[in-house]
């Protein structure tokens, strides 16, 4: 089957709200704990000047709030790392050269590598604009050689002060990220479980289950070798909801949802009876933890041709913005750079979402000038306030929260200096329009056709866990480190199958994507899932008219 048109250009729902994020106000206050004592701090000592270098290492508090806080301590550390990394070459570049060209050229680079760095390791939102936003900002800045260790110096020291803000709720609750990784993958096995596996809108309800337990299992791995009561109580629970999803007519949902409201409560974590079959080991995460970890080439090869788009795109919109007389061409350049998601298709949504949230948000900068303008420390809080609608409000869609974020940018220029209200709304919307056109046209010019390649190896690797899944229930009496060995692998890789399947299909000029391949290799998938289940004993067999033999619900 062929793919999408490639001048299918979506509008319907580009700007609809969603639910929020159920921790949106972590990330809120993180970054309000993060920026307050820094900012506050400068205002006392008449230096806001001296912001922009501090608020670098500040932003590193929005990162990372889905890991446990094991892993979110070592993805803390290197992103605040890679902010005062980037902040370093940009204030070099700017203290060596003020040739606008080669600062705009220096920051489409650095924009691609922040890009395919967060992309191959999944760092997770706000991904690589918040790196790019900083790095870009401080190429225009007036910098001499000798200021630049000082000034990266106040960004390293405000991010270690977000390393301590964003660990810190890991004192109160310590398992909170895994609980609610889990408690997602609950719900969305009762979602499933509600269609019974055969209502309307059920597979894609099965593709968002299988998706959210395979996050929820690369929470716990993520977590390390902890093998106590606490996470392997989580692990009985994860196993519950495969076995919704391997038989949804059976569970019920009402019990899943119930287990799903402790979790993300504050009490202790549901001890749940282990399923039948006991003697079988829960070997998920302990199984995973012994297998080799993918070399990084592997993991930056898919990014490559995003990087590309990346680069050329804030290139692109970076020239074009100094053409027009623009003073700010780093405005050009960073929308240019949000832009960029899995594929065109997403691009294109995400650049009407960027220019509709710029051109509210300058209406309301426009309205909150006058007042921020009264006094330093009325513009500090009025900075603190947008950075917690910010984070509170992207979560329902991004649009929404770069009412907050646009300004927010504007606000954090007149650190230095007052400025005039109308020519900054001028530059700015006029700075967004260039950077979402070029980085746009970029997306459509890049060609990706690896997506395609990437969408046949997801389907071999698929077709041979489900081919290795089968041989083991063939056999009498196989290894339960093995069967349960391949049922993970045979999860992990539907899960993959379908997010690399949703990329490519809004992917532009490629080949036709084997889209029944995909979904017959999902159907028998899920088929031998739900057999290896079974053959666990986590759920009763089938009779050969396809009842179960007993009740086994939750």
């Amino acid at each position: 089957m062929s793919s999408a048109s490639p001048h299918r250009l979506p509008l319907a729902g580009v700007l609809r709200l969603g639910r929020p994020s159920d921790i949106w106000f972590k990330p809120a206050l993180s970054v309000v704990a993060a920026v307050a004592p820094a900012n506050l701090t400068l205002l006392a000592l008449g230096r806001l000047d001296l912001a922009m270098y501090t608020m670098a290492g500040s932003l590193c508090a929005l990162y990372g709030h889905s890991r446990p806080y094991a892993a979110r301590a070592r993805v803390l550390a290197w992103v605040v790392l890679g902010m005062v990394g980037g902040l370093t070459v940009s204030l070099l570049a700017a203290s060596l050269t003020h040739s606008a060209v080669v600062l705009v050229t220096v920051g489409a680079v650095l924009a691609a590598v922040q890009k395919a760095a967060s992309d191959a390791t999944r760092l997770g939102p706000p991904g690589n604009v918040v790196l790019t936003f900083i790095s870009s900002a401080s190429l225009f800045v007036p910098q001499t050689l000798g200021q630049v260790p000082g000034h990266a110096g106040l960004a390293l020291a405000a991010g270690a002060w977000a390393w301590l803000v964003g660990m810190a709720p890991g004192l109160l609750r310590p398992y909170g990220p895994e609980r609610r990784a889990t408690a997602r993958a609950l719900d969305a096995a009762a979602a499933y479980a509600d269609t019974r596996g055969t209502a309307g809108g059920h597979a894609r309800a099965r593709a968002a289950s299988a998706a959210a337990i395979h996050a929820a299992w690369q929470s716990l791995l993520a977590a390390g070798a902890r093998p106590d009561r606490n996470r392997r109580a989580l692990e009985r629970l994860l196993v519950r909801a495969e076995v919704a999803l391997a038989a949804p007519a059976d569970a019920d949902p009402a019990g899943l949802r119930a287990w799903a409201r402790e979790l993300r409560g504050t009490g202790r974590i549901p001890r749940v009876a282990s399923p039948r079959g006991s003697a079988y080991e829960l070997l998920g995460v302990d199984t995973e933890l012994a297998l080799p970890r993918r070399p990084l080439r592997h993991q930056l090869a898919p990014c490559a041709p995003i990087a590309v788009r990346t680069a050329i795109g804030c290139a692109l919109a970076g020239y074009a913005s100094l053409a027009l007389g623009a003073g700010r061409p780093y405005w050009a350049l960073v929308t240019a750079a949000s832009l960029y998601q899995a594929n065109v298709t997403l691009t294109w949504s995400r650049a009407v979402q960027r220019v509709v949230g710029n051109v509210v948000g300058v209406l309301f900068f426009a309205a909150l000038a006058p007042l921020a303008h009264l006094h330093p420390a009325v513009l500090v809080l009025s900075v603190l306030a947008l950075n917690f609608g910010a984070e509170a409000l992207i979560g329902r869609n991004y649009w929404l929260g770069t009412v907050c974020v646009t300004p927010m940018a504007l606000l954090i220029t007149e650190f230095a200096r007052a400025q005039n209200p109308a020519e900054l709304i001028t530059q700015r919307v006029l700075d967004t329009l260039v950077g979402a056109l070029a980085g746009f046209v970029a997306a459509v010019a890049v060609t990706n056709r690896r997506a395609g390649d990437r969408l046949e190896q997801a389907l071999a690797t698929a077709e041979r866990a489900r081919e290795n899944a089968a041989r083991l229930l063939a056999e009498p009496h196989p290894a339960p480190h093995a069967l349960e060995a391949a049922r993970r692998a045979l999860a992990a890789a539907l899960a993959d199958l379908r997010a690399t399947a949703d990329a490519a299909s809004g992917e532009w000029w490629q080949r036709a994507l084997p889209e029944e391949r995909v979904v017959l290799a999902e159907q028998s998938g899920h088929r031998t899932l739900a057999a290896t289940v079974r053959r666990q004993g986590f759920v009763p067999p089938l009779h050969q008219d396809g009842r179960a033999t007993e009740d086994v619900r939750p």
